[in-house]
């Protein structure tokens, strides 16, 4: 199957820019409230790689994620455990945006790829309905 990546619109790029963009900010200042951009459906898989070789994939609901991001907050502020992002695209995918980026930890030293799938909810607020990820012990 080939897909055709496709710039989104300016009028949908805006707020799914402007939703990475909070996104960001409050992952540096360490906000807890970094949780509520998410949907309470949203899909969030993460693919770890360990230093052996061996790969796990896991999946989580939501609401699991949502409190994990609000208990580890302070630990990574302890810790200066912070990501900064390079080569974000956006891309439609019918409603919502598809956001790429590749991901640096700061606090372990190495790069990996993110998508993240934002939208328009009912409300009309832009949110988080999917994230996949990858990542190293």
């Amino acid at each position: 199957m080939i897909l055709a990546v496709v710039a989104a619109s300016p009028a949908a790029e805006d707020p799914a820019r402007q939703l990475f963009e909070r996104y960001v900010a409050l992952g540096h200042a360490y906000d807890a409230s970094l949780a509520d951009l998410y949907a309470d459906d949203a899909f969030i898989k993460n693919t770890r790689t360990y230093p052996t070789g061996e790969v796990r994939e896991l999946t989580m609901p939501a609401a699991k994620y949502k409190a994990l991001i609000r208990q580890a907050m302070p630990l990574a502020r302890a810790r200066g455990d912070r990501s900064t992002f390079s080569d974000v695209r956006y891309a439609a995918e019918g409603p919502r945006v598809r956001i790429r980026a590749s991901r640096f930890s700061e606090l372990k030293k190495y790069t990996s790829p993110i998508s993240l799938l934002v939208g328009p909810s009912t409300s009309g607020t832009w949110l988080i309905y999917e994230e996949v990820s990858e990542s190293r012990p």
